[in-house]
Formats: C-alpha cells, structure tokens, sequence
C-alpha cells in the first residue's frame, strides 16, 4: 500500500509539473501563430485522445507518464501542405523560435513562485522549533544548543516553525553563509544567540549534514498508550488493542513511549512478554518485533503508533502564514535560491566537489511525494515548487535534446548568422542523449542502492 501510495502521487506530481511545461511551449506556440499538432501529456500509447475538427490541436494522455511533448509542423519532421508553410515552427523567426522554446522551463519557475506563494497564504501548522537532547560531537553541541532551546530566529530571520527554521537553515548555509546567528529561547525564558559554524566540507552532502548538524525536536513525554495499529502488523497480530497500555516489556518497567520504542528495535525477531492494562484490567501478551531495515541498522518493529494527547498536540502546534501581498517577495527569493542552489549544486558535482550521491532518480522522488503527502498539502504544494525548479533549471542547461539544448543552437545562429547544421545538430542531440541517458541511470542505480540501505 506504502508503495502504491507513493506511485499515485508521483504520477499526480509528474503530471502537474509536465502538463505546465508543456502548456508553456504550447501557449506561446498558438499567440506566435504556429500550429500545434499534438498536445500530448505522457509518451508511448495513447490512453485518451480529443480534437475539436480534423485541422486543430489533438490533445492526448498516454501511458507513460514520465513526460510529454507539444509537436508542432515542421518541415524538418515531415512534409508540410503548402497551406500550413506560414505556420510551420521551422520557418519562424529566431525571436519567436527562442521564445516559444524558453516558454516551458519559464512555465516550471513560474510555476514555482505560485506554489511558494500559496503555502505561506494559505498558512501550514507546524510544531514549535524547540530542540530535544542534543548529542555529543555534533555541531549543534560545538555551537553550545541545549536541550528545550526554542529557535526563534536565524541571522535575524524570524522561524515559527521547525520546517522553517531548517528550510532557513540550510537555505542560509547554502547560500554561502557558514556562520549562523541563531537567536534562541532558552528552557529557562533567557533570550541568547548561538553561533553556529559550517565549513565548506559539511556542505558537500546536505544528507549528511542534516545528520551531523544534531538537531532535533523535542518530544515532551508520553506514556506508552496504543493510538493506533497497522493491519496485520506484530502488534494488531499479537492481539494488542487501540488505549492499551504498556506497563513492563520482560519485566522491565516501561515508563514512556520512547523507552518503549527503543526496546522494540533492539529484539528484531525475539519475542517479548508484555504485561498491558485494558480498561483497568491487567493482563499478559507476547509480541515479536518484525525485522526491519532502517538507516543501514536491522531494528525491530510491531506496527504501532502512540496515542498522543490533544492538549499536549496544542500546546507544540503553531501556525505560520503571510497576508498575500507580504508573500510575494518571498515567493520570488524562495524560487531563486533553489534555482541558485540547483546550479551551484550541479556545478560542485561536475567538478567532484560534491557527491553525485545527490541525485534523486524516480524511485527517491516517488517516495518523496508520497511522504511529502502523507505531511498534508501545504507539504506537498512545497515539494512541487521544489521539483517544478529542478526541470525548469535542469531543461535550461544547453545539453542538446533539452531545452537549453536549442537555446544554445539558437544563440550560436544569431552569432553567425545562418543555423547550426542538421547534421552537426544531429551529432551533438546523440550526444546529449547519451547525457541524459547516463545520468538516468546512475540515478536509478543509486536509488536502488539507497532502498537496500534502507
């Protein structure tokens, strides 16, 4: 079910950001007077097809949904009626051949700035960014964070929430700016600024980072109460109930839900003798913990979550939101930075100085949309934004077969004056091709990796 839910939403994401990038090429294509012949959102067989008359755009939905395609008449690609010459893509002036060209990554940054203005106007709850322990040797305990400190802001930047002070965080760490001011409130209500430093080498895997920074929420505690059960998981199995109670796990008294946690991971596959209270009554069961890869770890795990209390949900919830006017100039920066941040970091692994172990294939970003999902819609609308980035920046750069591809071909014609050659142009498309192709599967390849890790 996990894995269908992820696919589900994959093809939700893919579809939106692709039908906008198309729509893109397609709009400026039809206002520069170019006819379309196919609008077509997937490749491979056509699963639905519509067109208003025999002469018009046929619009398309097929059954590969990893991209799509706006196919114009061009000589270049078939023969042409003398009729349709004047609208043929090929016979267009370099202006308008750039343009409707540009109109589709442009669509995905434009795109994005819609999404990172939505979010803040229709506001996202959060929980208070309040720090848990903090472990030795991170660089949160070298910057001198304790255990309850509220983050309150960062170089001056105000973080209501804990998504928005990490996403502040590394946006700021990112951008360049290694030694963070953090403004905090301590557990004992004293307002002090932590210092934290990151050096060029913690940036190369931001993965990684995030493990080292030490950074934490913190989690009050909660007793070990059943909230709620997975179908045929070690607990619903074992006979265990929604409300009950864990009092003593082999004898071991249980005081809280995290004790409760980490004894299970310990015995993956060892059954353990539960002594549990239901509505008063105490009585005995025996639970296996499943085995279960995690972080490169083999942990135990029976399907079960805690019951969390609605008073102690509300007093760590907040909500974050921006009055619409207010949310466009962050909208603009939010979209700049990752575009910024996407080149800088394709650039750092081009050169070596960055692990290509940051590239997500399909398999991560399905399982990212699932789980940006499951988080609700303002997380979801934020993971489109990011991903609409990605193809809008990644369609820019000039590697032939890609947008940015023809760009190039198009400004080396303006230079010269006469177009690139079908034939050199033919030459440099296999190339790119081979490109992609490389990158396609050194991704996938990695994201294999990456699930056996896990």
């Amino acid at each position: 079910m996990e894995t269908l839910h992820a696919l589900f939403y994959f093809v939700i994401a893919i579809a939106v950001l692709v039908t906008f990038h198309e729509f893109g090429h397609f709009w400026v294509a039809r206002i520069a007077g170019v006819k379309v012949l196919r609008f077509s959102i997937g490749f491979g067989k056509s699963l639905w097809a519509w067109r208003k008359t025999s002469d018009s755009t046929e619009y398309v939905i097929a059954a590969i949904p990893l991209g799509g395609y706006v196919k114009m008449v061009d000589e270049r690609e078939g023969p042409v009626t003398s009729a349709d010459l004047p609208f043929a893509f090929n016979r267009q002036s370099l202006a308008v051949k750039t343009a409707i060209v540009a109109a589709g990554p442009l669509s995905n940054l434009l795109l994005a700035i819609f999404l990172f203005w939505v979010v803040p106007v229709i506001g996202e709850d959060g929980i208070k960014p309040i720090i848990g322990p903090v472990e030795a040797g991170t660089l949160a305990a070298k910057a001198g964070f304790q255990d309850r400190d509220e983050i309150v802001s960062i170089n001056q930047k105000p973080t209501p929430t804990w998504m928005v002070a990490l996403d502040e965080l590394f946006s700021q760490a990112l951008a360049g700016n290694q030694d963070l001011s953090i403004e905090v409130d301590t557990a004992d209500h004293v307002r002090q600024t932590r210092q934290l430093m990151i050096s060029a080498a913690d940036l190369q895997n931001p993965e990684q980072l995030h493990k080292d920074l030490g950074l934490k929420p913190w989690m009050p505690v909660i007793k070990p109460v059943i909230g709620k059960l997975i179908d045929q998981g070690a607990a619903q199995q074992a006979g265990l109930e929604v409300g009950d109670r864990i009092i003593s796990a082999d004898g071991v008294v249980i005081k809280d839900w995290q004790q409760w946690v980490e004894y299970v991971q310990a015995r993956p596959d060892i059954a353990i003798k539960l002594l549990i209270e239901r509505q008063d009554v105490q009585m005995q069961l025996s639970i296996t913990p499943s085995k279960v890869e995690a972080d490169g770890k083999t942990v135990g795990k029976i399907g079960a979550g805690v019951d969390i209390p609605k008073d102690l949900l509300d007093s760590l919830r907040v909500t974050y939101s921006l009055s619409p006017w207010a949310a466009i100039p962050v909208a603009f920066e939010k979209t700049g930075f990752y575009c910024l941040s996407t080149l800088e970091m394709i650039g750092k692994m081009f050169v070596g100085s960055a692990s290509v172990e940051n590239l997500s294939g399909p398999i991560s970003i399905a399982q990212y949309a699932g789980q940006s999902a499951e988080m609700g819609l303002t997380a979801f609308l934020k993971f489109l934004g990011l991903i609409s980035v990605s193809l809008g920046v990644l369609n820019l750069l000039p590697i032939p077969v890609l947008d940015g591809g023809h760009l190039l071909f198009f400004g080396i014609e303006a230079i010269k004056g006469s177009p690139v050659s079908e034939k050199t142009q033919v030459f440099f498309q296999q190339v790119g091709m081979f490109i992609l192709l490389s990158l396609m599967s050194l991704a996938i390849f990695l994201d294999i990796g990456k699930l056996f890790q896990h």
